[in-house]
């Protein structure tokens, strides 16, 4: 699996639809979408999957963009880090999809929604209309937000997230490494103990730790002890700290700070949302899974979500940070709330092929 600062030859997104998931009818998320697309477009063809009753809406945003490419698709939802393929290359140009078996985060166990079987087809689906040849991964359980590849050997994952009992409860960690050693071309997996606090994925890792080099990760960090973030990445900080990757190096660690002050569910958002019988409703107050290291590495840029309002600081200093730890790199700051409110943010929406 090559790194995600690695060379692409496009990136995969779906247009937002579902009501439980994104608040008066998708307009506002929408809008945050068509942002991060337009960004990743001024490098790298983006290929942007719509539902037949969201087909209109995406061609009206972006129909005249040259470098996307809207296709038809039904999905459950619009996370295509989770549901699109991950891809792996044989290193002289040849390319497959793996496509991981996906249960919206748990199943019957502790799974967001009751039906997830168009999200579950979406990687063939894809695989089969550009070409690609896949990897069938059924019945492993996997979501592609739930891995980071250093391209050179080293996947980063959490425990929580990958010995979830909704995930693969009859494998043991080490028949699960031993899974991703085969689909990945793995040669070291570093297991985290934890991701982000209220992360409803089950603390993928994408949201916590990223690789931005060989050798290099940004970890998500907080200096505050009352925050309930700052135990679990102390306790990832232990780990990397210790560990080594494929290679044999230690691992650099920069630190990147959550925002300063929570981001919350408000009254208004709470009314926009139309939950779906067995979907996992919101609460006013609510503390969502906000964090900077959700960004996408597109060719030319980094795209990074920024909250505004009271976080504007915050946004500001993670954009320093990336910018001095991602030389050559231009930072993007998409406004992204509104992708935050449906569960996940930039990473999650976005997923690359790579070239």
């Amino acid at each position: 699996m090559p790194a995600e600062f690695s060379h692409h030859r496009g990136c995969i997104l779906v247009w937002p639809e579902r009501p439980g998931s994104w608040p008066y009818d998708a307009g506002p998320a929408r809008q945050a979408f068509a942002q991060v697309i337009r960004a990743i477009a001024e490098s790298e063809h983006v290929y942007l999957c719509a539902g037949k009753n969201a087909m209109a809406s995406a061609v009206a945003a972006l129909g005249d963009e040259p470098n996307v490419t809207i296709f038809p698709g039904e999905t459950d939802d619009a996370w295509a880090r989770d549901i699109g393929p991950t891809f792996v290359t044989n290193g002289e140009g040849r390319i497959r999809a793996v496509d991981w078996q996906f249960n919206a985060w748990g199943g019957e166990y502790n799974g967001l929604y009751a039906s997830w079987d168009k999200d579950d087809a979406f990687a063939a689906l894809f695989a089969e209309k550009f070409g690609y040849e896949r990897y069938d991964a059924h019945p492993f359980v996997l979501e592609g937000g739930a891995i980071h590849s250093d391209g050179e050997g080293t996947v980063l994952v959490t425990e929580r997230c990958l010995l979830s009992a909704g995930r693969n409860p009859g494998l043991s960690k080490e028949e699960i490494t031993r899974k991703l050693e085969t689909y990945l071309g793995a040669e070291k997996v570093i297991w985290l103990p934890r991701g982000i606090y209220n992360d409803e994925t089950d603390e993928h890792v994408d949201n916590v730790c990223a690789f931005v080099a060989p050798g290099e990760v940004v970890l998500a960090w907080t200096e505050d002890p009352e925050d309930p973030q700052y135990a679990l990445s102390q306790a990832s900080l232990s780990v990397l700290e210790r560990e080594t990757d494929a290679k044999g190096r230690k691992l650099r660690v920069h630190k990147l700070p959550v925002p300063d002050t929570p981001v919350i569910v408000t009254e208004q958002d709470l009314a926009g949302y139309v939950f779906a019988e067995g979907e996992d409703n919101r609460e006013v107050g609510e503390r969502l899974a906000a964090s900077y290291v959700n960004f996408y590495f597109s060719n030319g840029a980094v795209i990074v979500p920024a909250f505004g309002g009271i976080h504007q600081l915050s946004d500001l200093r993670a954009q320093q940070i990336l910018q001095q730890v991602c030389k050559g790199r231009k930072v993007i700051p998409v406004a992204a709330r509104e992708i935050l409110l449906g569960g996940g943010n930039i990473h999650c929406i976005t997923q690359q092929i790579p070239g």
